[in-house]
């Protein structure tokens, strides 16, 4: 098959793509960066957001597109209707993070957009609410020709995807590789979790890709293993020992901000019945990687590369808020010197200085 893939250079993506050039298709990628053609996969330049290069590029004619751009619900309508009439199969990348809070979520289950009564949080267009109008918008459509695939949390140490709650890698990980503290709220830790290596996840949508049987349908393409935020810090603690500063949830909200992502979702127990995608694809949950396997291997993965994180002196100012000191001054400094002597140093010490004020006016003393 001819397949394009739309923003495919994530985690996910790029197990993706390499699956399906193993498996003998055409495979065409877009990027806004200049990446050479690798083991079979074409790489197109230009910005998918683009509504020229977009339509110029679908008129191509293709087997499948999978989309993982993220889309306003606004401008979505529009271009939905322009991949369904010029693909045989256009594969929605969508998010567990719609399906509202329950016991164990199938495909029914219920939506936020569905549930939540809120009217502030349904004035938004944030990033759960977003997706499921998106799904709206193709269940809305004349044609069937589309899928929809919601993955949970996914990790991979290839591309450095190791989440921990609402934290990116880039953020958490600096701090533990330099022995600073990483604030969590302990409600929070004690919630369920499923996460998915990023290969396992690609395997499922590969499985559906070209089957007609999963046209208008959706599937929640994700491992139904699951274990406590608690518990993914201890698998990546087994690997890279590290601090965690207990802080309240709505400091947290407060401080760090992603309100929604962690009331709707983080606080969520998140635990996955993929019965439907496991059918949909012919694999078995033993097929795919337990986490508290996975977590760790990953992360040795990552840790065993060249890995250079650039520290987020304002990110981690916050933080230090949370942890209530200031322990992150002394590598950010070394960082800000290394990368242009005077001005970031300046910059680095000005921002801790307002952070330390935030607290309450607590100095900082010449050390």
């Amino acid at each position: 098959m001819r397949v394009l893939v739309t923003g495919g250079t994530g985690a996910m993506g790029t197990h993706l793509c390499r699956q399906l050039a193993e498996a003998g298709n055409e495979v065409f990628v877009t990027t806004r960066r200049d990446i050479g053609n690798v083991g079979g996969i074409r790489f197109v330049r230009g910005d998918a957001k683009e509504a020229s290069f977009l339509n110029r590029l679908l008129r191509e004619g293709w087997d499948a597109v999978i989309d993982f751009m993220i889309w306003g619900s606004e401008e979505f309508p529009s271009r939905a209707e322009t991949f369904l009439q010029n693909t045989g199969q256009y594969v929605f990348l969508s998010s567990y993070r719609v399906y509202a809070e329950c016991p164990v979520i199938t495909e029914e289950s219920l939506r936020l957009l569905d549930v939540v009564k809120d009217p502030v949080y349904l004035g938004t267009d944030e990033y759960a609410l977003r997706k499921a109008r998106c799904e709206d918008v193709l269940r809305g459509s004349r044609k069937t020709n589309w899928t929809i695939v919601r993955p949970a949390i996914t990790y991979d140490g290839l591309t450095g995807r190791l989440q921990l709650c609402t934290m990116e890698s880039y953020e958490w990980l600096w701090r533990a590789l330099n022995g600073v503290p990483i604030p969590l709220p302990e409600e929070m830790l004690g919630k369920q979790a499923t996460m998915t290596y990023a290969a396992d996840v690609a395997r499922m949508i590969c499985g559906l890709i070209g089957n007609e049987a999963a046209f208008g349908e959706t599937y929640t393409t994700s491992s139904s293993d699951h274990i406590t935020w608690a518990e993914v810090v201890r698998k990546y603690q087994s690997v890279l020992p590290f601090e965690i500063t207990c802080c309240g949830l709505e400091e947290f909200i407060r401080v760090r901000g992603g309100g929604y992502q962690v009331l709707y979702d983080r606080m969520f127990d998140r635990v996955i019945d993929n019965t439907k995608a496991l059918n949909a694809t012919g694999l078995e949950q033993s097929d795919l990687t337990p986490m508290e396997e996975g977590l760790q291997r990953e992360l040795e993965k990552y840790l065993a590369g060249e890995v250079h994180i650039d520290a987020s002196i304002g990110a981690n100012a916050f933080m230090d808020v949370l942890t209530g000191g200031v322990p992150s001054i002394r590598p950010l400094l070394k960082d800000s010197v290394r990368r242009a002597p005077a001005s970031a140093a300046k910059y680095a010490i000005r921002r801790i200085q307002g952070n330390c004020r935030m607290r309450g006016g607590v100095g900082m003393s010449k050390h």
